[in-house]
């Protein structure tokens, strides 16, 4: 850092700058910060998963139930999977929903 001067007159000086700087700096991150805010806004909604598993309550959360993507029955503990790991994840004898019917959707009755 270098040394500031010693008198008076040219402290209140320096400081006054970098008051001056500091608000100069806050003001562009403010707007920079706007910016990004109204650019995450316009940014289409991210599209929801075409399948999701369902897993247990408790340790291992072992899979339970494997529904569409859209089901009205899932719950927040389903997680997104693709088309094959829904498929292998009923093969494998992982209950699928009553209601949306992903085993009759996918062919796997």
């Amino acid at each position: 850092m270098s040394e500031l001067p010693p008198d008076l007159p040219r402290l209140r000086t320096v400081v006054t700058y970098l008051r001056s700087e500091l608000n100069r700096a806050e003001r562009a991150l403010n707007t920079a910060e706007e910016r990004e805010a109204l650019a995450a806004r316009r940014r289409p909604p991210a599209e929801p998963p075409a399948w999701l598993i369902e897993r247990g309550i408790g340790t291992g959360r072992l899979p339970v139930r494997v529904h569409a993507g859209g089901c009205w029955d899932a719950r927040k503990r389903c997680t997104g999977m693709s088309v094959d790991e829904a498929r292998r994840a009923l093969a494998e004898g992982v209950q699928a929903c009553p209601h949306c019917r992903p085993d009759a959707t996918l062919g796997i009755e």
